[in-house]
């Protein structure tokens, strides 16, 4: 079975891509959405992930891959909850910003423009290879 793509979503405030160059693996964990939890049960082991940072930020800064599929999430006290852990892909030349995905018209149709509260959400090849390509342009 070929790889699946996904993109996930985090505040800089919480753990910020700095984060992840300097750690180069972490546990994507705190997830408290069904939707997003079921996306975390769904990744395998060498799957695509696009690293989104939200609120201030509002661009794709690079990839990841997973390299560890779902268990307890650590920091549940309470429920049924997942995470993944994830291993430091690439940092993109150019981060993509939210500006520049809705200038896309291909892109239109991603969970990130129509569920945006989303944290985890599943991308297909096309789009997580445009997104790929738009963040390996020189930088602006």
């Amino acid at each position: 079975m070929s790889a699946q793509h996904w993109l996930v979503k985090t505040e800089p405030e919480a753990y910020a891509w700095s984060d992840f160059l300097r750690d180069k693996k972490t546990t994507w964990d705190g997830v408290r959405n069904f939707q997003a939890r079921n996306h975390l049960r769904a990744m395998k082991r060498g799957d695509h992930v696009l690293f989104y940072a939200s609120v201030t930020t509002k661009a794709v800064l690079g990839s990841a891959t997973v390299s560890k599929e779902f268990f307890p999430d650590p920091t549940a006290t309470e429920g049924d909850w997942s995470a993944v852990e994830l291993t430091l892909g690439k940092t993109f030349p150019r981060p993509v910003e939210l500006a520049d995905i809705k200038a896309e018209p291909s892109l239109a149709d991603i969970p990130l423009l129509r569920q945006s509260r989303l944290s985890v959400m599943p991308l297909s090849k096309a789009h997580h290879d445009l997104i790929v390509k738009l963040g390996s342009k020189p930088a602006k």
